[in-house]
């Protein structure tokens, strides 16, 4: 009984005992935990730096010619499609017009073609040893693209490039699959290098 009440009161505004639904012009979101990093060191995953972009900015920017704003870590890139009302941890202030640039190394046991898809919006580049895999660049809405490399075993350098243009969504979602495998989010966590190389 009091279960029932209290969700009742939860997803309810009472206002004199009515119930208000939400106004037409006051869109409802369906909320995801959005992390594009943290400002904790993840040993052996991805390091972004964050830059400030000037409004209109159409396309990812030339990094080596701008100065970040922070930093910050992940191990994976798995932000799904959503409202970007919520912020950024590890992006102070910023809620469109920023950029990150991340960077990191993987280590690949088993050569073959390694397949993967990078879907954002807005703009993203997938690069592996300095290699263009994917490019999804630009400003657009959620939007999928696939690339494939051949790697052999060893250290490899991956780098995503990402930047959020105008309000009112964003995504970034990095997805890889090894020779004869299924298509899942990347982490670095599974591509660490073994303990005796």
């Amino acid at each position: 009984m009091w279960r029932r009440v209290i969700l009742w009161l939860v997803s309810s505004v009472v206002v004199f005992g009515q119930t208000q639904p939400p106004r037409p012009e006051e869109p409802v979101y369906k909320f995801y935990s959005t992390v594009f990093g943290t400002t904790v060191l993840k040993p052996g995953g991805l390091t972004g730096l964050v830059y400030a972009l000037a409004p209109d900015t159409p396309r990812l920017p030339v990094f080596d010619r701008m100065r970040p704003i922070s930093k910050i870590y992940t191990t994976s890139l798995n932000i799904p499609w959503q409202a970007f009302t919520l912020g950024f941890p590890g992006v102070p202030e910023r809620f469109e017009w920023f950029a990150i640039d991340y960077t990191g190394n993987i280590w690949i046991s088993k050569a073959g073609r390694y397949r993967f898809t990078l879907e954002s919006d807005d703009g993203s580049a997938l690069f592996i040893d300095n290699h263009l895999v994917i490019d999804n660049d630009g400003i657009h809405p959620v939007a999928l693209k696939k690339g494939s490399v051949h790697l052999k075993p060893g250290k490899h350098a991956i780098r995503i490039a990402y930047f959020q243009g105008p309000r009112q969504y964003l995504a970034l979602t990095l997805r890889v699959a090894g020779p004869n495998e299924s298509l899942r989010i990347f982490d670095t966590d599974r591509f660490a290098p073994p303990s005796n190389p």
